[in-house]
């Protein structure tokens, strides 16, 4: 661990937040013009160059500036940063926009994509809520021709499985209207395993459509995202980290592949609600993520469906204000969720 003195964690706050308002190197006689620090400027230059040797700083070019380091940028995080809070502006400014959308997820959902965005000025990515395991909500049995019907499942969530399945008579569609029916009032909140179980007290075919819906929700089970919405990418692409087409490239391919975003999603954050986590330059886990942050939530309730927030930028990123943003956001939809799903 990184033992820095009371100066010396002065003087590193005071670069971190020059450096992400700037994205220019910081040098001694910025902070002695712009701060009172009470020291000389070779006192400052002096514990300059100790934070570079403590690895928390860094001079890109001899007659530089010094800019934060990854090692950097967590020790101001995780040390320096304390609470932040939104204004109360913005606060009301997010509570109206929500209050105007649709009640429906999936509009809160694109939403919270785009407030963050604009709120952080990078991009935004926010998973669809949805419950750890698969839950039964709704069946439908639709006769189509012959022996061949259309099984639709609905789950907990909004999530619909459907598979065509072949009977061994000729079933007409009050039969199976019933069967569907009576499936629903059983199996109404359960997992898979409980309607596995109750599929042995059935008839043959209601015991085989039971278990096959059992074997639907298994498969559901193992995918552990909803849908993700994406805004803000023409924020990233406009910092000057990503001005080379090479980074640009690199921070596209991020947003855009689904299976890392699920990677990091699922391994960086907890099954809890609550809590905010930051990941700077992939933390040593990653490296796709080296030359990004990422700030990432979950929000909703483990007793109904959870989802992922959280926003993708450059290394020098305005933590505190990001930070504050996605918990917020979080917060009003863990709100909404519960409610939606409670209702």
């Amino acid at each position: 661990m990184i033992s820095l003195s009371e100066r010396q964690e002065t003087i590193l706050a005071l670069i971190v937040h020059e450096y992400i308002d700037a994205a220019r190197p910081v040098g001694s006689k910025r902070l002695i013009q712009k701060y009172d620090l009470g020291i000389s400027s070779a006192t400052v230059r002096n514990e300059m160059a100790a934070l570079s040797k403590a690895g928390v700083l860094r001079q890109p070019h001899t007659s530089a500036g010094r800019i934060p380091t990854e090692e950097g940028y967590r020790y101001f995080v995780r040390r320096l940063l304390g609470e932040t809070e939104l204004s109360l502006d913005e606060k009301r400014m997010i509570n109206h926009q929500f209050h105007q959308a649709p009640a429906d997820i999936d509009e809160w959902v694109r939403l919270s994509a785009s407030i963050l965005a604009q709120t952080s000025t990078v991009a935004a990515v926010v998973t669809t809520p949805h419950p750890d395991r698969a839950i039964y909500k709704h069946l439908e049995l639709i006769n189509t021709s012959g022996r061949q019907v259309l099984l639709v499942l609905v789950l907990q969530g909004g999530d619909v499985r459907q598979q065509m399945l072949t009977l061994n008579e000729v079933v007409d569609q009050d039969r199976l209207t019933r069967i569907a029916n009576r499936i629903t009032s059983d199996c109404y909140g359960k997992f898979s395993t409980a309607i596995a179980t109750l599929a042995d007290t059935y008839m043959e075919m209601e015991s085989e459509i039971a278990l096959l819906v059992a074997e639907i929700m298994q498969r559901a089970d193992a995918f552990s995202a909803g849908d993700i919405h994406r805004d803000g990418i023409t924020n990233v692409l406009n910092q000057p980290e990503f001005a080379s087409s090479e980074n640009a490239r690199s921070a596209l391919r991020l947003l855009e592949e689904r299976g890392f975003l699920e990677e990091v999603l699922t391994k960086a954050l907890s099954p809890r609600v609550g809590g905010v986590q930051v990941i700077i330059a992939g933390e040593g886990a990653w490296d796709e993520l080296k030359e990004v942050s990422m700030i990432l939530a979950r929000y909703g309730s483990q007793e109904y469906a959870t989802g992922t927030m959280g926003v993708l930028g450059p290394i020098r990123m305005s933590y505190g204000r990001t930070i504050s943003a996605v918990r917020y956001v979080a917060d009003l939809m863990t709100d909404f969720v519960i409610e939606a799903f409670a209702g």
